[in-house]
């Protein structure tokens, strides 16, 4: 691309210069127009205008400017008009870089760096009516005057409380000074007060009140983390800490002193957490640190305060953003840090283009505008462990909790002997029934994690064998008890539970499995006097569930908090001293090489949520497959020894990290069509890869189909990933495929499914 200049050559002065627009529509290419002089000072790259485009008006977006063009003049129709400047020009290069290295349409990462509500334009500031005594009124005689007199009473309240507040709203007049809001218009009739628009923030901290707080002394180990961040902070370079600290260890409080020292140069920061349910337990820690420097950006925010948000952000009025993935691309222009917490989170992970890895991206937003980047993680992923034994990652260990509080005693129970003392099954072993009795005869709390929702994943028919399975996925229906309904949860097809078989017509059908639905069921059947909460995807659907459930559970309202991978990390309870691990084997056995990593890392991070006040934790850990090395490892918080075991397989693979992954995916309804044309891609790409590459044959996904599209993949092997990006984007993008073929790029998928 030419470079954008903002003079033009001697042989065109005094010519419009030219802009290069991609229009917001599925197409992978830009456009020249003219940018018209009353213009001229106002594009430039990253902004929004509205263009001609075929026989209607759009919007699009800069993303060059430059003196020539490369069509001739006379052809090229000019700009209509500037609408916004929305994206900074260091955030426009990142596009870029995502759009090439994760092989994503320009358009769907530009999409991608700017929230919903600033996109659609259906959001805009919010505004209210705002009431002031007029300059020409002498307030002190009007007192005068109405004083004594019961009638004029509202009016002498009204000019008190706006004499001294300046301007205020009529709600809050009225709750202020119990005077009726008639009595406003009647003074504004009596030309008493005036009345103006104003913008209002839509505030998500609304009602929240936070104690401040200042920084803590550091222990040792967490001295010797900030004197390594500190000396990074400080060295104008592109830098990238690992802290790997135990669970309770205090990164938060190295993140948060980092963070002050950034704010005391005049820089920025960006807050990173894997969920969004840990945004308000994270958030409210820096608020009370930083008060109204802070924004937050997460999905969870309705679209006025999103906009309200980005806005502040926008504007310059806040130097920390804290939010889940798409917070990364907050429009700073003067960063100075990147927290990644919780780095090993596979959520990091878009899973709709383009589809980044926010921890990645992180590192080369960092790269590219020379800040440092901390990756905070009691389990590091093998990624980031593989760069820290390269040397491209500097590393802080944590080994010791803060306050001196114990780790927690972590016991694996085989349920395999409860299976052969009562014949069957268990769900609950008795050491468990035992330990959470004890929790609540003494008034602490108890968390129970099972990373599978509803209250069962099968039903059968007894007599004739039929299980209920989705029409449009390769899957079977989960039961859930509570909406009395099976649900997909691939698709998200829902329909009514069946009370007996569709296909015999016998009301001896079985529903089995397990989810945290039905651990919930169990639990208040066994504990009558508990009181029982559930975090999952089923139970918080609505806006404030997360923050008012965890809420509710730090006040103590709640004895047990059940609940999958949502209440695994991150979160700080000092009267949780048990958690119990229902099914540690859920995802230990399924067809993927990271399946022993998240086990590890799952159990790992559950565990530190026990005894992280006064009272030291335990965790109970129930599992019927007890002797594999990720659970033992675990039982030790041994990830040094984990990862030596678990590397010498992926070697043995050239799976991640000792090569990169890249998964080509071919979806659509006719299962044949897909399947040719998986393979002509296959046959296509063969000649052009290198020969360390390994490029796997077509095969189906784990899960066939879904949503009525036929699913196949490849698996490619690499060492050579931007060549090997460049290359398939390239095809992808110009290859005609069959109508009613889909084909995508996974760049590093965090999942073979």
């Amino acid at each position: 691309m030419t470079q954008s200049s903002d003079k033009v050559t001697s042989g065109g002065k005094g010519l419009e210069k030219i802009a290069k627009v991609l229009p917001d529509v599925s197409l992978e290419k830009d456009f020249e127009y003219i940018i018209p002089h009353e213009l001229s000072e106002l594009v430039t790259p990253g902004c929004r205008v509205k263009i001609p485009f075929s026989r209607r008006e759009i919007t699009g977006y800069v993303i060059e400017v430059t003196a020539e063009p490369e069509y001739p003049r006379e052809k090229l129709k000019p700009i209509i008009s500037f609408i916004a400047r929305l994206i900074p020009e260091n955030l426009m290069k990142l596009g870029n870089w995502i759009s090439e290295y994760y092989c994503a349409s320009r358009i769907h990462t530009i999409r991608s760096l700017l929230p919903a509500p600033i996109r659609n334009d259906k959001v805009k500031k919010k505004e209210e009516s705002v009431y002031f005594i007029r300059k020409k009124v002498d307030v002190e005689k009007l007192i005068k005057k109405y004083d004594g007199d019961k009638r004029k009473s509202s009016r002498v309240l009204i000019l008190n409380f706006l004499h001294t507040h300046g301007e205020a709203s009529s709600a809050y007049i009225k709750k202020s000074t119990g005077a009726p809001s008639s009595m406003i218009k009647t003074m504004i009739d009596e030309e008493i007060l005036n009345t103006k628009k104003i913008t209002v923030e839509r505030d998500p901290f609304l009602n929240e009140k936070v104690v401040p707080t200042q920084s803590l002394t550091l222990t040792d180990e967490q001295e010797e983390s900030m004197k390594l961040i500190l000396s990074c902070l400080d060295s104008g370079e592109k830098e990238v800490v690992l802290v790997q600290g135990v669970t309770g260890c205090g990164k938060t409080e190295i993140y948060l002193q980092a963070i002050d020292h950034c704010l005391a140069k005049g820089q920025q920061a960006i807050v990173l957490v894997p969920e969004i349910s840990l945004t308000p337990q994270t958030t409210q820690r820096f608020r009370a640190r930083f008060g109204e420097k802070v924004s937050v950006l997460h999905s969870r925010l309705g679209d006025g305060e999103r906009y309200d948000q980005w806005m502040r952000i926008h504007e310059g009025k806040t130097s920390i953003v804290v939010g889940a993935r798409s917070a990364l691309f907050a429009p700073f222009e003067n960063l100075g840090l990147i927290v990644v917490d919780e780095e090993h989170e596979s959520s990091y992970k878009q899973d709709k283009a383009p589809r980044y890895h926010a921890r990645d991206v992180a590192v080369v937003r960092a790269s590219m505008e020379k800040c440092t980047v901390i990756l905070g993680s009691a389990t590091p992923s093998f990624e980031s462990l593989s760069n820290v034994k390269k040397g491209k990652y500097k590393l802080s260990v944590l080994k010791k909790r803060a306050d001196n509080a114990l780790m927690p005693k972590m016991r694996l129970i085989d349920m395999r002997n409860e299976a052969t003392k009562t014949g069957a099954p268990q769900i609950f072993s008795h050491d468990l029934v035992t330990a959470i009795r004890k929790q609540l005869e003494v008034g602490m709390q108890t968390i129970l994690f099972l990373n599978r929702r509803g209250y069962a994943t099968q039903m059968q028919c007894l007599k004739c064998g039929y299980v209920a399975k989705c029409n449009d996925c390769s899957s079977t229906y989960t039961f859930h008890r509570k909406m009395g309904s099976l649900s997909c949860h691939f698709c998200g097809g829902v329909l009514k539970a069946h009370v007996s078989c569709p296909e015999c017509g016998d009301e001896e059908i079985r529903y089995s499995g397990l989810g945290t639905e039905k651990v919930e069921s169990l639990c208040q059947g066994i504990f009558p006097h508990a009181k029982i909460t559930r975090m999952d995807s089923d139970s918080m659907t609505r806006k404030d569930d997360h923050k008012n459930t965890l809420a509710a559970f730090q006040a103590g309202e709640y004895d047990i908090l059940i609940g999958t991978q949502m209440i695994a990390k991150g979160l700080h309870f000092p009267k949780v001293t048990l958690v119990g691990v229902i099914f540690a084997d859920l995802g230990l056995h399924i067809p993927d090489f990271r399946a022993s990593e998240r086990t590890f890392q799952l159990l790992t991070q559950v565990s530190g949520r026990s005894g992280r006040g006064a009272v030291e934790g335990e965790v109970l850990v129930q599992s019927y497959t007890p002797f594999h090395p990720a659970l033992q490892y675990a039982m030790d918080v041994d990830m040094d020894n984990f990862y030596k075991e678990e590397i010498i397989g992926r070697q043995l693979m050239n799976f991640p990290p000792y090569r990169q992954m890249v998964m080509i995916h071919f979806r659509g309804s006719n299962e044949m069509l897909v399947q040719k044309n998986a393979e002509a891609f296959f046959a296509k790409i063969k000649p052009y890869l290198d020969q360390e590459d390994t490029l796997l044959p077509v095969v189906p996904c784990a899960v066939a189909r879904i949503k009525t599209l036929y699913r196949f993949q490849i698996s490619l092997l690499t060492t050579r990933i931007i060549r090997t990006s460049k290359l398939l984007r390239h095809m992808v993008f110009n290859l005609k495929f069959q109508k009613g073929v889909e084909v995508y790029i996974d760049v590093d998928p965090q999942s073979l499914f």
